[in-house]
């Protein structure tokens, strides 16, 4: 069934303001390989809950494999968890957090109209942050003459630009460890360049959506060892040639490096330009510090006030669910 998007945001709107939102959504975040998925997938379960996915990249359709989408999770004691925003645009595209809220606000008004739970769960630390502070967005058109300006420039060159348009606008809308290539640096900078020149160009507001936030907590070694684990099996089940069928499918090589991670790696190898030891060795290291990455977004999202209730990755899966299930209902209470 096709959604309208627009007029669903609208009716999320509307039902905030007439008070027709009474439970508290959950939000279950973690870092990669953390097990946060099959959390939500068994909580949900649990409660009657529908998963809205918070992952910038699990968006895209027929990148499976790379992006780790692992929909088996979805299925619970042979029931069949309904989740949202994956899957929902063509890979080559370049969706963003404006894109994110919109579409957010319309899986969130679907689920509300059919009486069941909000449960947001993914990695993507600006995502998470945009739905829970309502940040306001205007939708920013490419500046081709811009790019091609800064194109050539390093990495370093454009953090240092975009740190400095940050502070210019008093904008927190892009922070640095969000920022892993210079396709992604150019398009905040894009963004950052687009609201100095508009001071006064009109935002779309969506209100700050009331949440328990649930930190899933793992241990660094054991995270290392889970994600090393998971690469081989991803790499044994055929990633290179998930890359391979979306490069014949007429996505440019530059368009898949532009995601980062396991397609920019992963794509240099099947066009030739690294081993394929240097690609598991460089991916191996990419995604270590990807996830650490997060675990600093999320330890900043505490320091600007938001409360999240860490829980041990390590535990067993239902206590884990009992746990969540207590802090949830301990919230909603007060």
């Amino acid at each position: 069934m096709k959604i309208n998007r627009q007029a669903f945001a609208r009716r999320f709107i509307f039902y905030y303001f007439c008070g027709v939102v009474m439970r508290k959504m959950i939000t279950i975040l973690g870092p990669t390989a953390s097990g946060k998925t099959a959390l939500a997938a068994a909580f949900a379960v649990r409660t009657g809950g529908e998963i809205i996915s918070a992952d910038s990249r699990q968006v895209y359709r027929r990148m499976d494999i790379g992006t780790g989408k692992d929909l088996a999770d979805y299925v619970v004691g042979g029931v069949r968890v309904p989740y949202h925003l994956i899957d929902i645009v063509e890979p080559g595209t370049k969706y963003n957090v404006f894109e994110y809220q919109r579409d957010f606000a319309a899986a969130y008004s679907d689920i509300l109209e059919r009486g069941a739970l909000p449960v947001m769960c993914g990695g993507t630390g600006l995502y998470i942050e945009a739905v829970l502070n309502g940040y306001k967005l205007a939708p920013v058109p490419e500046n081709k003459d811009l790019r091609t300006r800064l194109e050539g420039l390093g990495l370093p060159e454009l953090t240092e630009m975009l740190v400095r348009l940050k502070r210019e606008n008093g904008s927190n809308m892009h922070n640095k460890t969000d920022v892993d290539t210079p396709k992604r640096a150019i398009r905040a900078i894009e963004i950052e360049t687009y609201y100095k020149e508009h001071p006064s160009v009109e935002e779309i507001c969506y209100h700050k959506v009331d949440s328990v936030v649930i930190g899933v907590d793992i241990d660094r070694d054991e995270r290392r060892k889970r994600i090393t684990e998971r690469l081989r099996r991803r790499l044994d089940s055929g990633m290179a040639d998930e890359v391979r069928s979306l490069i014949a499918s007429g996505i440019s090589p530059e368009d898949l490096i532009y995601y980062g991670l396991e397609y920019k790696y992963v794509t240099e190898f099947v066009i030739g330009r690294i081993s394929y030891k240097e690609m598991f060795s460089s991916l191996e290291t990419a995604i270590h510090q990807f996830a650490k990455r997060q675990m600093t977004w999320f330890r900043g999202m505490e320091r600007r006030g938001t409360k999240i209730h860490w829980i041990d990755a390590m535990l067993p899966i239902d206590e884990k669910v009992s746990l969540v299930a207590d802090i949830y209902n301990k919230e909603c209470d007060i």
